[in-house]
């Protein structure tokens, strides 16, 4: 099992935010989207939390190269951390659902539609 990261909020605002993006940045470099000849083989990842709940976006990932414990991991990690941050900072946003993208394979990489 990998470690986790432990992400503390400390208090200021915009190192705070800085904290959840480097966790998110650690996540997207887990997903690997090259190596998928298949549409079937591609998947998409919900990534942070909203203020209103529910994820700010989708990541594609192909299942072929992609450790998705991993992945799924830290992405569990970034929506702590982010859900965290909104409280402390009372953040608010929108409340409409995101769907997850339809995602593809193309010249061998996964890409959202």
């Amino acid at each position: 099992a990998r470690p986790t990261t432990n992400t503390t909020i400390t208090g200021v605002q915009q190192s705070d935010w800085g904290a959840v993006e480097a966790l998110e940045a650690h996540a997207r470099a887990i997903a690997h989207v090259d190596g998928c000849e298949k549409s079937s083989d591609c998947r998409s990842a919900p990534v942070g939390s909203r203020g209103c709940g529910g994820p700010r976006y989708y990541i594609p990932w192909c299942a072929k190269t992609t450790d998705s414990a991993a992945l799924y991991n830290k992405l569990d990690e970034v929506a702590k951390a982010e859900q965290a941050y909104n409280q402390k900072y009372k953040i608010i946003s929108t409340c409409e659902m995101r769907l997850a993208p339809v995602v593809e394979a193309s010249g061998g990489s996964c890409v959202a539609k």
